[in-house]
C-alpha cells in the first residue's frame, strides 16, 4: 500500500534514534550513559500529583470542552499576567496535548500549500516536519556560532519572501539553551510588523533560566507584537511534567478558534485530570520548580566547565533549558572521523555514552548534552569523552 505523500518526506527524530540505540546497549548489558533526555529527571510535584488523584475519585474523568476547561484556562491567564504582565480572554487561549500539539495545531491552521516558515538554525527537530506536513516550506536559516546562535534582523529580512507566513522564535532554546534579549527580540518584532509575518514564539523553558537576566516574551514589548504573536507554552519542562501532556497557545482570537474547532474534530480535549494536574501547577506552590531550576543550574556549571576542558571541543554558553550544544567538529576531526554523526556513533560504542548528534538540529558540527542527569553521571560522562578524544588523537 502507497503512504500518503505527506509523511513520505518525514525525517525520523534523531533524538528518538540515539536514546533507542542507548537503550539496546543497556539492555544488553551495557553501563550506558544516556545524555539525550529531553525531559527533567526529577518527578512530578506531590501537590500536582494529590490534585490529580483527587480528580480522578471525584469523578472528573469525562470529556472537557475541546480547547481546554475554564478552570486551567484561567489559571493560564493569571499566569499570564503574573509573568509578563499579559492579559488573554477566554477566546485566545486553547489547552493543547503538549505544547507540540500546539504548534501541529497551529500549522495546520495557518500554512497553505508553499507558504513559508522561517527556521532559525539550530532548531528543535519538529518544527521542520511539522510545517511540511502542513504543506508549508520551512525555510532554515543559519543563526551563527559567532552570534550566539541567535537570529539577526539581516539574517531575517534576507529570508523575506513574498511567501513568508510566519517565523519561529524558541527563547531559551532547544538545542542551544541561548536566550534573545529584549531588543534583540525587538528589532526581529519591527520587521515582523513592517512584512505582516505571524511570530510563533516558543517559550516551553521560560522557568529554566539560570543567567543573570530575564525572560521577555516578544508579545510583551508592545500591543501591535502582542496581536501579531502566537505564544507556544506548556507545563512539560517547568513542572516536570512531560508525560501529562499539556501545552497551550496565546494569540489572536480568529486563528485560537481555528484551532480549537480542529482539535475538536481530531482529539476532542486534552485529558480531564492531566488538565486539573496543569491547573494544580500553575495555582499551587512553586518551591518545586526553583529547587528543579537551581539544580539545572548547579550541573550546567560542573559540566560546561567539564566539557570545554576537552581538547577540540567548544561550546557557547547557554543561559537557559538544560543542554549544552558543544562544537565538536575540530575533535571529531582530530580524532580522525569523517563527520560529527560518525563521532557520536563510535563514542556511544566504545565508551556507551550517548549524545544527540546535531545534524538534527541543522547543526553538523555539533552535540546535544542534557544535564537532566545526576552531577555524579554528569561527571563520568565528562571523563568517558575526553578519555575517547584523547585515546584516538
Amino acid at each position: 500500500m502507497n503512504l500518503a505523500q505527506r509523511v513520505q518526506t518525514l525525517t525520523p527524530s534523531t533524538t528518538l534514534a540515539i536514546t533507542a540505540k542507548a537503550k539496546e546497549l543497556k539492555q544488553a548489558g551495557h553501563d550506558v550513559i544516556g545524555l539525550g533526555a529531553g525531559e527533567p529527571d526529577f518527578n512530578t510535584p506531590d501537590h500536582i500529583l494529590n490534585a490529580a488523584s483527587k480528580s480522578m475519585y471525584d469523578g472528573f474523568t469525562k470529556y472537557t470542552p475541546s480547547g481546554g476547561t475554564l478552570e486551567l484556562k484561567k489559571a493560564i491567564q493569571a499566569k499570564m499576567r503574573q509573568d509578563q504582565g499579559l492579559t488573554y480572554d477566554m477566546g485566545e487561549i486553547i489547552v493543547t496535548i503538549g505544547a507540540k500539539h500546539a504548534l501541529y495545531t497551529l500549522f495546520q491552521v495557518l500554512l497553505d500549500k508553499g507558504d513559508e516558515v522561517i527556521v532559525p538554525a539550530p532548531f528543535w527537530v519538529s518544527y521542520p516536519e511539522q510545517i511540511k506536513l502542513a504543506e508549508g516550506n520551512p525555510v532554515i536559516v543559519n543563526a551563527k556560532e559567532e552570534n550566539d546562535f541567535k537570529l539577526t534582523p539581516e539574517d531575517l529580512k534576507a529570508a523575506i519572501t513574498e511567501k513568508t507566513k510566519a517565523v519561529i522564535i524558541n527563547s531559551p532554546s532547544n538545542p542551544t539553551g541561548v536566550m534573545y534579549e529584549k531588543e534583540e527580540l525587538k528589532a526581529l518584532g519591527d520587521i515582523c510588523l513592517e512584512n505582516n509575518i505571524l511570530i510563533v514564539s516558543d517559550e516551553i523553558y521560560e522557568k529554566l533560566i539560570y543567567a543573570d537576566t530575564d525572560h521577555y516574551s516578544i508579545a510583551q514589548l508592545s500591543d501591535e507584537l502582542k496581536e501579531q504573536t502566537v505564544i507556544i507554552n506548556g507545563v512539560s519542562k517547568s513542572h516536570s511534567m512531560t508525560g501529562w501532556r499539556i501545552g497551550y497557545a496565546l494569540g489572536n482570537e480568529t486563528i485560537i478558534k481555528a484551532m480549537t474547532n480542529l482539535a475538536s474534530h481530531s482529539t476532542s480535549n486534552p485529558t480531564s485530570i492531566a488538565q486539573v494536574a496543569a491547573e494544580a501547577a500553575y495555582t499551587g506552590n512553586q518551591e518545586e520548580v526553583e529547587k528543579m531550576r537551581v539544580a539545572f543550574s548547579e550541573r550546567l556549571e560542573k559540566l560546561y566547565d567539564w566539557i570545554t576542558a576537552i581538547p577540540g571541543i567548544e561550546c557557547v554558553k547557554p543561559k537557559g533549558a538544560f543542554y549544552l550544544f558543544p562544537n565538536v567538529k575540530k575533535a571529531a576531526t582530530m580524532n580522525g572521523f569523517d563527520s560529527v554523526d560518525d563521532w557520536v556513533a563510535a563514542l556511544l560504542e566504545e565508551e556507551k555514552v550517548a549524545l544527540v548528534p546535531g545534524s538534527g538540529f541543522g547543526a553538523p558540527d555539533n552535540v546535544r548534552l542534557s544535564y537532566a542527569i545526576s552531577i555524579e553521571q554528569l561527571e563520568e560522562a565528562a571523563k568517558r569523552i575526553r578519555r575517547f578524544v584523547e585515546t584516538h588523537q
